[in-house]
């Protein structure tokens, strides 16, 4: 009984020793669902997981400053980047899932039609301010104004924010018709504070940023960091991802 009681104790140690911190840079779209992962991960594998979030332009200026990090969670524009900089591993990248861009409106405001591309050219019309961001969505956003022919209409209303955080904080705040974009996961997750989802944008005008994962070069614990990417495709992973809106 001694004997099994100092052997479990020097497994305990042996795995208390070993365990590592994990610094993970990711992209804020993936923050409702990689949150609940991280902390499965450090659960399951004792090791602790740092991460800091970020727009696409903000990761992008993380990377070009030399920001040190054992894992990159990026869109594939920022990723294609990063390898091209030999700042991840090309051979350790692979696919976390793709998020769309919704509508959202304050919470009790009545929802607009955005059903089809002309539905949504009549709710921007309407709208006494658009907020976006600066990310992903908001990039596609502004060009899809563009496309819309609106954009020029819409000038004064325009509102840029720098992520979805203040974008969904503006919309809770602000009027009845007060129209906002941003990634689904985000959007769903602000929901209980003040904003309501109204709807992804309609088919034919949808647009899905895509995100991967990989290993920083120079990596600190390059083990570890594999280990984070492999559960990241597993199936539980996978199900909690789409529940936050990745699919």
């Amino acid at each position: 009984m001694r004997r099994t009681l100092l052997i479990g104790l020097c497994a305990a140690a042996a795995a208390v020793a070993s365990a590592a911190e994990l610094s993970v840079m990711s992209a804020g779209a993936l923050e409702s669902g990689i949150a609940p992962l991280v902390q499965q991960f450090q659960r399951d594998s004792g090791h602790t997981v740092v991460i800091e979030y970020g727009t696409s332009p903000q990761l992008a200026a993380r990377l070009s400053k030399g920001q040190p990090a054992d894992v990159l969670v990026a869109p594939d524009v920022v990723m294609r980047q990063a390898i091209a900089d030999s700042q991840v591993a090309a051979a350790t990248r692979v696919p976390v899932g793709r998020i769309g861009v919704g509508v959202v409106v304050r919470h009790g405001a009545p929802a607009p039609d955005v059903s089809s591309a002309d539905a949504l050219r009549r709710a921007l019309l309407s709208a006494d301010t658009v907020v976006y961001t600066q990310g992903s969505s908001g990039q596609y956003i502004e060009a899809l104004f563009t496309k819309l022919g609106v954009k020029d209409q819409l000038a004064s209303r325009l509102l840029v924010v720098a992520d979805a955080e203040a974008a969904l904080a503006r919309i809770a705040a602000g009027t009845d018709r007060d129209l906002g974009f941003g990634a689904i996961t985000a959007i769903k997750a602000y929901e209980r504070r003040g904003t309501h989802y109204v709807a992804p944008l309609p088919d034919g005008i949808q647009n899905f940023t895509a995100y991967d994962a990989a290993v920083r070069t120079g990596a600190r614990e390059p083990q570890v960091a594999a280990a984070f990417l492999a559960f990241l495709g597993t199936p539980a992973a996978r199900r909690t991802l789409l529940d936050a809106g990745v699919q």
